[in-house]
């Protein structure tokens, strides 16, 4: 009766039952469940050199199909393949190396990372959008030990110099780990307010014992390390700079070892950037394990109790320079990075080797807004919903008791000519 009711009401001021149900009919239905899609709407192969991403149009799950031309791979914005029109998925096929995709080596792996941009752009002359903007994270992970040949190893002959240097190779990494550093973090997103923990390593191998840095860090809206916004964490050789503002990030201290250097930020975002993703590229480089921290090799972190900077290991005064943001070679550039020796070579290490130091980018790191604030928006949405409902009720009230008192003076009125005559 009364959603009988309801709908008179509804079709009595409206002319329809549209505005009745702004919300589809099933969720109207107590214990139904939106029907979910029988397949991901992005699937990703990663090959031998290629990498494959097959992407529904049915993107968002919502019957509204996206345009082709409307998707784009990578930094470079890569197209996709031609299709027909009456395809149902849209394809990409591309180099490993292409697209701008990035490159992080781990301790056991080759990650490949790249993202699949929607950038919806209006139809003809309309100046509306129908679909959002997204970008979703993509990723391939190829294990970097393993024999891939199957014939028989045939002993050879290898100079001894080339020996040397196949030992000397170095492998550095930048990894995202989770709180307690025994794992790798596997998801990329994270909450403002939350806190990053990175975790810097290299790979000696059989080389003499190698003491890490992190030299130089900083944060990008896209894997290039020159784009602007940027905002720096580490500078001036070792200063956690990113730790001087209202956040708490520090180098952890006591190492867990000297080819590995640990370090938290309190995660942020760029004003004004939709994206709500960051790259963070560090400039790692080594020197040996028996050498003393000095301001040019250093970890320093600001310790706000006590208003001054810290190393994790050396001297307080190395750290000092931090403060003058002159740590002893002029004209540092973010856009152009020094090379510069990591300290006293050994007589038997005279010559200098590329691996020495490295760029290592890790991302993108995805920003979502506040849990409380998506808690607060679940808790304020039926609240929005039942006072929307509750005016709707009172104006239907309204118009239905004039309509009685309209009809009552209309008897009336009948009567009393009635009676007159």
């Amino acid at each position: 009766m009364g959603l009988s009711y309801g709908l008179f009401i509804c079709f009595l001021l409206w002319g329809g039952t549209e505005l009745c149900y702004p919300q589809p009919l099933w969720l109207l239905q107590q214990g139904a469940s939106r029907p979910t899609p029988s397949a991901p709407p992005v699937i990703v192969e990663c090959l031998e050199a290629q990498l494959l991403v097959t992407v529904s149009k049915d993107l968002f799950g919502t019957g509204k199909l996206v345009r082709p031309a409307d998707l784009t791979l990578g930094p470079e914005g890569c197209q996709p393949l031609v299709s027909a029109d009456t395809d149902n998925v849209v394809r990409f096929k591309v180099g490993l190396h292409e697209c701008g995709n990035s490159l992080q080596v781990t301790a056991d792996s080759l990650v490949y990372s790249t993202f699949l941009l929607h950038d919806p752009r209006p139809v003809g002359n309309l100046s509306i959008l129908r679909t959002n903007r997204a970008e979703i994270p993509i990723e391939c992970r190829y294990p970097r030990q393993g024999n891939v040949s199957s014939q028989a190893i045939l002993p050879t002959w290898v100079p001894f110099g080339t020996t040397v240097l196949s030992e000397e190779k170095l492998a550095f990494s930048l990894r995202l780990m989770e709180e307690n550093w025994s794992t790798e973090k596997r998801s990329p997103t994270f909450h403002l307010g939350d806190t990053a923990h990175l975790q810097a390593e290299i790979d000696t191998g059989s080389h003499v014992p190698l003491r890490l840095f992190v030299d130089h860090c900083v944060a990008t809206p896209t894997p290039d390390r020159n784009a602007s916004p940027y905002h720096t964490i580490v500078d001036f050789h070792g200063c956690l700079v990113d730790g001087l503002s209202d956040g708490s990030s520090a180098f952890k201290a006591p190492r867990p070892g000297p080819d590995t250097l640990q370090f938290t930020v309190d995660v942020f975002s760029f004003v004004n950037n939709s994206r709500n993703v960051v790259y963070i590229t560090c400039h790692l480089k080594v020197t040996l394990a028996d050498q003393d921290p000095n301001q040019l090799n250093k970890a320093c972190s600001f310790r706000k109790p006590s208003n001054s900077w810290s190393p994790v290991e050396g001297t307080a005064d190395i750290c000092d320079c931090c403060n003058k943001g002159d740590c002893g070679i002029p004209g540092h550039s973010r856009t152009q990075p020094r090379v510069m020796s990591p300290g006293p070579k050994s007589p038997s290490r005279k010559r200098r080797h590329a691996a020495d130091e490295a760029d290592v980018t890790v991302g993108p790191l995805i920003f979502l807004a506040k849990a409380s604030d998506r808690d607060m928006e679940r808790w304020a949405a039926p609240r929005s919903s039942m006072a929307l409902g509750g005016g709707l009720a009172a104006v239907a009230s309204l118009t239905l008791a004039a309509v009685i008192l309209a009809f009552t003076k209309r008897g009336s009125l009948s009567h009393t000519v009635s009676a007159s005559q």
